[in-house]
């Protein structure tokens, strides 16, 4: 799947960097960014057919368990920096029960309920693979999945793998929004795309920033930034 791959190198310039803050922030190991790649492939709007959405594929309850909002206008699952670190207090969570890093991946796969299932099983092993042969199938090939990302991420120039370019700028800033704004208003005003926009905040559904109730984070293009902020009243 060479042209995912490629996607996924070109957004990855834009969501590690991300990911990555809020990793160190919650003190744990920077490689689990990994698991997005596994997760979603790198994209905040990735819906599975069970219904979890987002970076880190969160089932809807779980989302909510962990502090984000999920409405008809505001879905935080989609939200890079909100469901990352909802993603760490997951971690951490599985962490503090298990103490092995294999086996936390694997309870983020099937839940914490299938592990414990799989340690009994295994006559009370604490090791990925000798609990192996009793964990959902899918489970199994979650961790060799979250290993190969972590190759094929560092190591596609040996096989002739270029990222993709993407619409995504190189630099962005955030502002707070507080008042309900659409995103065609700050496209005609700040003379951005509206895809950019989007693209930038996927976790809008409507393409409406809900500011009214309370102060909302609006990302936007670092050139951009400015030019909000001096037209803020006429926006």
């Amino acid at each position: 799947r060479r042209n995912l791959v490629r996607y996924m190198l070109g957004m990855a310039d834009f969501y590690f960097p991300i990911i990555e803050q809020v990793l160190d922030e919650h003190g744990l190991p920077i490689e689990l960014k990994y698991l997005a790649v596994v997760e979603s492939a790198l994209n905040p709007v990735a819906l599975s057919r069970v219904g979890a959405c987002g970076l880190w594929q969160f089932m809807l309850p779980t989302g909510k368990i962990y502090g984000l909002e999920i409405n008809s206008l505001v879905d935080d699952r989609r939200d890079p920096v909100k469901a990352t670190h909802a993603a760490c207090r997951y971690f951490k969570d599985m962490y503090a029960i298990y103490g092995d890093w294999n086996l936390v991946l694997a309870s983020y796969n099937c839940g914490p309920g299938n592990v414990n299932k799989a340690i009994r099983r295994s006559g009370g092993k604490t090791d990925f693979w000798e609990i192996f042969p009793y964990l959902p199938k899918e489970t199994r090939s979650y961790v060799p999945l979250f290993i190969a990302a972590n190759y094929i991420m560092n190591y596609y120039c040996d096989h002739n793998i270029c990222p993709m370019e993407t619409n995504i700028p190189a630099s962005t800033d955030t502002v707070q929004v507080n008042k309900n704004l659409h995103f065609e208003q700050i496209a005609d005003i700040c003379g951005v795309n509206i895809d950019q926009i989007k693209s930038l905040n996927p976790q809008y559904k409507k393409n409406i920033i809900p500011g009214d109730s309370k102060s909302y984070t609006l990302r936007l293009p670092q050139s951009h930034i400015s030019i909000f902020i001096d037209q803020q009243d006429t926006i």
